[in-house]
Parts: structure tokens; C-alpha cells; sequence
């Protein structure tokens, strides 16, 4: 799609033969509405990818702000993970509001058009918060790797967990530096520079080839690779404890001798009325061990989702910076699909976050449907995001795999039975 060298001379710019043509510089403006009318004004399927990415772009505000104002409403939300996804969070809104819409006109227009100061910020934020997204959840899975595996080793606070945001943001900063420092702003068509923005494009400028190679290789081995290969082995390991039948600090014999409860009922066992002290204590921990699953199971797909969002981007910059491919594509039409394509999913990932929580946390679903109440008519009572009531906190917190507080009860009072027929 390069303008014609016919649609140059008619500008009265340099030709092939390198003379300027004679013609009048007033063409310049007629050249100039060719180019919005057959080269900028965007095609049927552009329009598309315009709708999905407005789609994300209000799903991606709107779900993670109401993520942060959940955890910021209510005290039993306050938790070391929370902590972290809150700051998962606004790293999502900062890389949705700021670098979004000018990657979406980048795409659809193939021009920069914000100028140089820009042209160094917004590559920079949006790396930013890619590095603030990785080192987000390498820390959660850190976190929940000691609490599971090893919870005697390390304590987790949300002082501590308050600095290490700090930290993370700091590192950040400061390690993406090189990025706002080679970006440059130029023009494909210098003889249009004083006339328009249009074809000005915002790129990389090293003093050598070799620097780009190394650079983006270890980009892509500490952002992506390294950071995604330890915390799929920090998971595994959760997943062997959590889902191996052996809850920490509980005793092998109580969870080999557990019985379910239709197994009781086979056998004809009764029910007891008043369960043992041992046997209270370990329906405490068989709670315990079901919230960390739920917690671990979204955790995990969180994970998924990101390692997969960022994997297109991830290998196709490195096949453009390190192996010099792309630069002489015979279809440039699947090479601007495949990388427009690529940075809409990094936008989605930020969208996806928010509908995570939403199937696999039972407290975000909660907070959500009463942030949407106090917007939407007939959804309920608005003021629900205020802290609650003592009964319903302790139906919250039973976090029996039933949803209601009546079969929750049920459950425990089965459950307790159960363990009371295995104890001496």
C-alpha cells in the first residue's frame, strides 16, 4: 500500500529520476485526500477490529476498576493475593487507558500520529506494565507456593506485601528505561513532514544491529519465558499438595481413614449430634484446603490466559528484532493481520482478568453484581459494597462448595459426622 511514484509527481515532490516535477505544490492537498479516502479511511474488516477494541477497552475500565474499589470497600477482601491483584489491576488500566486507543489509530492508519514526546512514553508505559504484570504474578505465585508448600519457612503480610508493589513498580521504571530511550519519530515521506503527521512512524533506533538482538532476546527470556517456566513449576507443586489428599499440618491417618458421606450412609452409620473437638479441627482445615483450591484453580487460569495472550507478541518481536524477518514479506496483508491481531490480544488479556474473578471468585462475583446495582436499575439494592454484616461474613467465609449458608451448614454438619465415625 506505498504511494505511487505517479501520486509523488503530482505533488511536485523528487521522482524516480530524482528531478522534481514541474507541477504546482497545490496538488498536495488533492494527494492528501487520496490518501484519507482510498489509503487511511478504514476497510470492512478494520471496522471490526475497531468494535473489539472498544469492547475491550470498556470491559477492561470498567472490570478492573471495579476489582480495586471491591478490595478497597471491604476489610475481608484485604488479603496478601488480593493485594496483588489489585495491582494487576491498575497495571491493566494503566496499559488500557494510555496505550490502547494510540495502538488501536497505529493499526488502522499505520501512522504515528502523537509526535515524539509521545512517541517515547507510550512504548514505555506499555512495557512497563508488561513488567509490572510478570513480576505481579511471579510474586503471587511465590506467595502461594510458600503458604501450600512451605508455610513454615515464610509469613506473608500485607506489609509485606504493600512493599513488594513498591518494588515491583520500582524495578519496573526503571529497567524499561531503554525502551523510551531509542524510540524515535520520523517520516516514511519527508517531502510530507511539514504538511501532515500521516506516515510518520514510531520505531526503534539503535547505533548497531547487534544491540536490538540482544536486548529483545533478553526481553523475551525475562518478561516471558523464565518468569512463566518457574511459576508453571511453583503451580505444579501446588497442585500436587492441594490436590494430592495431603492438607498441611493435617494428620496422614485423619485424611486416609476420611470417609465421604455417601460411604456412611452405605455402611448405615448415624449421624452425631456433637462432633469432636479433633473433628472440628480438621473440617477447619478441610475448609482451608478447598478455599486455597479455588483460589489456586484462578490463579492458575489467570496465569494461562496471560502466558497465552502474550505468546503471539512475544514470538513474533522476536522474529522482527533478532532474525531480521518481515522486512521483505512477499503478503504484507498477513503480516499487519498476524501483528494487529497479536496486540489486540495483549489489550484483551487486561479484559479477561476482570471475567476471571468474576466465574471463579465467589467474593468478586458478589462485589461486581453490587457495583453493577448501584449503576444498573433492577439488578438489587444499591450500598452492598459497603462492608458486611457479621452472619453474611461467616457464610463468606465457610467457603463449603455449596453457595448458600443452609446447605453450607448441611455439609458441615455431614462432614463433621464423617470424620467423627474415623476417630478413636
Amino acid at each position: 500500500m506505498e504511494p505511487s511514484a505517479t501520486a509523488g509527481a503530482q505533488m511536485g515532490v523528487p521522482t524516480a529520476s530524482g528531478e522534481p516535477s514541474p507541477v504546482p505544490l497545490d496538488y498536495e492537498d488533492e494527494f492528501l485526500r487520496y490518501l484519507w479516502r482510498d489509503y487511511l479511511y478504514p476497510k470492512p474488516y478494520e471496522w471490526v477490529l475497531i468494535a473489539a477494541y472498544v469492547a475491550v477497552f470498556l470491559v477492561a475500565l470498567v472490570g478492573n476498576t471495579l476489582v480495586c474499589l471491591a478490595v478497597w470497600r471491604n476489610h475481608h477482601m484485604r488479603t496478601v493475593t488480593n493485594y496483588f491483584i489489585v495491582n494487576l489491576s491498575l497495571a491493566d488500566v494503566l496499559v488500557t487507558a494510555i496505550c490502547l486507543p494510540a495502538s488501536l489509530l497505529v493499526d488502522i492508519t499505520e501512522s504515528w500520529l502523537f509526535g515524539h514526546a509521545l512517541c517515547k512514553v507510550i512504548p514505555y508505559l506499555q512495557a512497563v506494565s508488561v513488567s509490572v504484570a510478570v513480576l505481579t504474578l511471579s510474586f503471587i505465585a511465590l506467595d502461594r507456593w510458600y503458604a501450600i508448600c512451605h508455610p513454615l519457612l515464610f509469613k506473608s503480610t500485607a506489609r509485606r506485601a504493600r512493599g513488594s508493589i513498591l518494588g515491583i513498580w520500582a524495578v519496573s521504571l526503571a529497567v524499561m528505561v531503554p525502551q523510551a530511550a531509542v524510540m524515535e519519530c520520523s517520516s516514511v515521506l519527508p517531502e510530507l513532514a511539514n504538511r501532515t503527521r500521516l506516515f510518520s512512524v514510531c520505531d526503534e533506533r539503535w547505533a548497531d544491529d547487534l544491540y536490538p538482538k540482544i536486548y529483545h532476546s533478553c526481553f523475551f527470556i525475562v518478561t516471558y519465558l523464565a518468569p512463566l517456566g518457574l511459576m508453571a513449576v511453583a503451580y505444579f507443586q501446588i497442585f500436587r499438595k492441594l490436590w494430592g489428599r495431603q492438607i498441611p499440618g493435617t494428620t496422614s491417618a485423619l485424611v486416609r481413614n476420611w470417609k465421604r458421606p455417601s460411604e456412611l450412609e452405605d455402611q448405615g452409620q448415624r449421624l452425631s449430634t456433637e462432633p469432636q473437638p479433633r473433628a472440628r479441627a480438621f473440617l477447619a482445615e478441610v475448609k482451608q484446603m478447598r478455599a486455597r483450591r479455588k483460589t489456586a484453580k484462578m490463579l492458575m487460569v489467570v496465569l494461562l490466559v496471560f502466558a497465552l495472550c502474550y505468546l503471539p507478541i512475544s514470538v513474533l518481536n522476536v522474529l522482527k528484532r533478532v532474525f531480521g524477518m518481515f522486512r521483505q514479506a512477499s503478503d504484507r496483508e498477513a503480516v499487519y493481520a498476524c501483528f494487529t491481531f497479536s496486540h489486540w490480544l495483549v489489550y484483551a488479556n487486561s479484559a479477561a482478568n476482570p471475567i476471571i474473578y468474576n466465574f471463579l471468585s465467589g467474593k468478586f462475583r458478589e462485589q461486581f453484581k453490587a457495583g453493577f446495582s448501584c449503576c444498573l436499575p433492577g439488578l438489587g439494592p444499591c450500598g452492598s459494597l459497603k462492608v458486611p454484616s457479621p452472619r453474611s461474613s461467616a457464610c463468606h467465609k465457610s467457603l463449603s462448595l455449596q453457595s448458600r449458608c443452609s446447605v453450607s451448614k448441611v455439609s458441615e454438619h455431614v462432614v463433621l459426622t464423617s470424620v467423627t465415625t474415623v476417630l478413636p
